[in-house]
Parts: C-alpha cells; structure tokens; sequence
C-alpha cells in the first residue's frame, strides 16, 4: 500500500454512460477521437476521474446543446488548455512583477543614479543673442 500517493475516485465505463446517459461506445469513441484520456487498472478497465467527468461535461455541452462536432470539439478543447496555460503564464509574470515592485520598494534608493549615459545637471541661462549676418 503506497501511502504518498493521493487516492483519487475513479468510475468505470458502465457506470459514467448511465450517469450522462450516453452508451459506452460513445465514451469509447471519445477515447479513441483523443478527447477523453481515462486511466487504466491492472485488468485494463477504463477508470474515469473527477476531471475526466468534467471534461466530458464539456463535450456533451458543445455536442448537445451547441451542435458542435467531433473535430470542432477537438479545436475547442485545445483552445481551452491553451488559455489556462496562458492564464497561469500570466498570473506567474503578475507574481513576478509584485515580488520585483515590493523589492524595489523595500531597497534604499541611492543618492545619485548611474545610468550609461551620464546627465550633467546645467540650467539653461539666456542665450547670448546672436548677431545677424544680413
């Protein structure tokens, strides 16, 4: 018994096509299409988890109620991973930038910055008139 792996619940075909009243062929051809990945047990019986449940929740929203077929399914579900991955690309970036802000703030500001190119401090005094040349 491996006790540092999380036990997660797991349903078998038979039990999922009756729950979204689908028939097991069509959860098999959903495998077999990539849309939905169940594990397997050592007797090579399909398990179903939690986010394998949503998953196909979703497809059945967009197949049922949307009339969306298999290959725009597809599309949908790709585009669907792609922005939580840019969600949380994005949510790592604000992170980032309120660990810098809060660093910044915290460090004492030097007297005088150095930049590449140095600023000399002058005022501007009145010009000398020019003389015209006409």
């Amino acid at each position: 018994m491996n006790m540092g792996r999380k036990s997660k619940a797991a349903y078998m075909i038979s039990s999922v096509a009756e729950q979204y009243e689908i028939h097991p062929q069509t959860l098999r051809l959903y495998e077999r299409e990539g849309l939905l990945k169940p594990s397997r047990s050592e007797g090579n019986t399909r398990l179903y988890t939690a986010e394998d449940l949503e998953r196909l929740e979703v497809i059945l929203h967009l197949t049922r109620e949307l009339g969306v077929n298999l290959a725009g399914v597809e599309i949908v579900l790709n585009m669907r991973e792609k922005m939580a991955e840019m969600q949380a690309q994005i949510e790592e970036f604000v992170a980032t930038l309120n660990r810098e802000l809060v660093a910044r703030r915290r460090a004492p500001e030097p007297q005088e910055k150095q930049g590449l190119i140095p600023v000399i401090n002058w005022r501007m005094e009145a010009a000398p008139a020019r003389k015209n040349r006409s």
